[in-house]
Formats: C-alpha cells, sequence, structure tokens
C-alpha cells in the first residue's frame, strides 16, 4: 500500500495527539480528513448517522479513531448521562465509522484502523469508571475487528497512551500536578503528542504489514511498575 494519494480520516484532529497525527500523515503526502465537531459530533448518533449518511463508505485507506471524553467522577456520582455520553464518544462513534470504512478498505486490497485507546483501557484508576470501561471496550472491539477483517487486508490495532503533555494536560493539571504524573513513569517525563503520533502513524501506514489485533501501550513505563 504506497502512501501517495491516500486518505485518513482521523477523530479529534484539532488539538493535542490528534493534531499531531494529522500533521505526520500530511508529512508523508497523505490526503487528511479531520471534520470539526460541527461536521460529527460524536456524542450524537443522530450527527454520526447523518455524517454517514452524507459520505458513503468514507473512501479512506486509514481510520483513526482517536476523539474521546474522560469526565472524571466518583463511581457512586456518576450519572447514567455521562457514562452514556462516554460510551459513545469512545466506542460506539467508532465502531460506526469502522464498520462503514471496511467496504472501501477492502475494495482496494487492504486497509488500517488505528484505534486512540488508553492505558487506563488495561489498568484502573479511581474516578474513570465510564472511561476505562469505554476504552477497554475500544481494545476488545479491536481484536474483534482485527480477526474478522484479517482475511481482507485489513490490520486493526489500538494505541493505548499514558500522560502526554497536550494543551489539555496542562488546563486539568498545575506544574506540580504534572511533575506528580512524570513521576509516575519509569521514564519520569510526559510523552509528546508527535511520539504518540509516530506510532499511530506506523500502525496506519503500509510500513505495518503484519501487526494486527494489539493494543499497544506507549506509556513511558507506567503500567510496567
Amino acid at each position: 500500500m504506497g502512501e501517495a494519494r491516500r486518505k485518513v480520516l482521523v477523530t479529534g484532529g484539532a488539538r493535542g495527539i490528534g493534531k499531531a497525527i494529522c500533521e505526520r500523515f500530511a508529512a508523508e503526502g497523505w490526503d487528511i480528513w479531520a471534520p470539526t465537531r460541527q461536521e460529527l459530533d460524536l456524542a450524537s448518533h443522530a450527527s454520526v448517522e447523518a455524517f454517514l449518511a452524507a459520505h458513503g463508505d468514507l473512501g479512506v485507506h486509514c481510520l483513526v479513531n482517536n476523539a474521546g471524553e474522560n469526565t472524571i467522577l466518583p463511581f457512586e456520582e456518576l450519572p447514567y448521562e455521562d457514562w452514556a455520553r462516554m460510551q459513545h464518544v469512545n466506542l460506539n462513534a467508532a465502531f460506526m465509522l469502522s464498520q462503514r470504512a471496511v467496504g472501501f478498505m477492502a475494495s482496494q486490497g487492504g486497509g488500517r484502523i488505528v484505534n486512540v485507546s488508553s492505558c487506563y483501557g488495561v489498568v484502573g484508576r479511581a474516578g474513570r469508571a465510564a472511561y476505562t470501561t469505554s476504552k477497554a471496550g475500544l481494545n476488545g472491539l479491536t481484536v474483534a475487528m482485527a480477526v474478522e477483517l484479517g482475511p481482507r487486508n485489513i490490520l486493526v490495532n489500538a494505541v493505548c497512551p499514558g500522560f502526554v503533555e497536550t494543551d489539555l494536560t496542562r488546563q486539568n493539571n498545575n506544574p506540580e500536578q504534572i511533575q506528580v504524573l512524570a513521576g509516575m513513569t519509569a521514564l519520569k517525563r510526559l510523552a509528546q503528542p508527535e511520539e504518540i503520533a509516530e506510532l499511530v502513524h506506523f500502525l496506519g501506514s503500509s510500513k505495518n504489514s503484519f501487526i494486527t489485533g494489539q493494543a499497544i501501550l506507549i506509556d513511558g513505563g507506567f503500567t510496567c511498575q
């Protein structure tokens, strides 16, 4: 699968990891499709359905399900509405987009789907019941799709970042708290968005020819301790 005139759809591509993913693919000559929230509101089932109705089989060689939400609340105080919203944004929308994308990919001889999950899809942390459930589900969906779609040369993987230095991280944590997060990793620092994007690009490009069905932790050694 050569990269010239290849098209990638990246959800949540306006900032942070998503923006870095778009830039990494663009640097290799890919056509980038990063819908705005006005074009595709992943929290709304009707919006996702309307987007799919407007764009048919999507016509992308790689799909990166990157967008996600993480409302942090104690389990007993978590409103069902917040629970349901995170399941739709983080899991259901990825299912809907992936299901539509595979027909075109198969017609082109193959394709790649990369789901941006989280280290909290593998381990738990207080206040993240909805987020952890959605990301664990995304990892399960990755495995299931990989098994079914492999015969059509569609490779499906999940990338599970740990703590990443983004505007949102800086918004939600003061410098002291960021240092605490860094100290929880083996490398004693946060990841840069570009480091996550490098792995996503590899898995989503023709450079990846034999990795599928994996949930790859990229967390600086956070979960190995």
